[in-house]
């Protein structure tokens, strides 16, 4: 179990290192062409990241999870995702968004990343980093 558990906290480490850069991401007020490109950037690197998290944080647990949606579903079951709905829609998304370049459907992904599926991964952010601090 101690690689497992040294598993899910390194695989923590790599996912907050993302999450920093994509809250730096957030804060912008506007975005140009490759500005967004690099949003949605860090928005799919860090929920890959945080979906990874959890799997390997339930793995230590004893609960398999091995793909995406299962995890989404199981972490859901245990109240580390409070809304799974949203995750399952970041995870059909996550591979739509980079290729939607109309400035219309782009201004509304930016606005979805920004004040939808970010605080949805601060929500697991703050979740997984109160047990890496106990």
């Amino acid at each position: 179990m101690d690689g497992e558990d040294t598993r899910w906290k390194e695989r923590f480490q790599n996912f907050e290192k993302a999450f920093l850069y994509f809250e730096k991401a957030i804060e912008q007020k506007t975005y140009n062409e490759l500005e967004v490109g690099g949003l949605i950037q860090a928005f799919e690197f860090s929920f890959e990241m945080a979906w990874k998290t959890i799997r390997d944080f339930l793995n230590e647990q004893g609960i398999k999870a091995e793909f995406p949606r299962d995890t989404i579903k199981t972490g859901y079951k245990n109240k580390i995702i409070l809304d799974g709905h949203l995750w399952i829609k970041m995870l059909d998304n996550r591979n739509d968004f980079s290729h939607d370049y109309n400035r219309e459907i782009v201004t509304n992904i930016v606005e979805q990343i920004k004040h939808t599926y970010y605080p949805a991964i601060d929500q697991v952010n703050q979740y997984l980093k109160e047990l890496n601090n106990e």
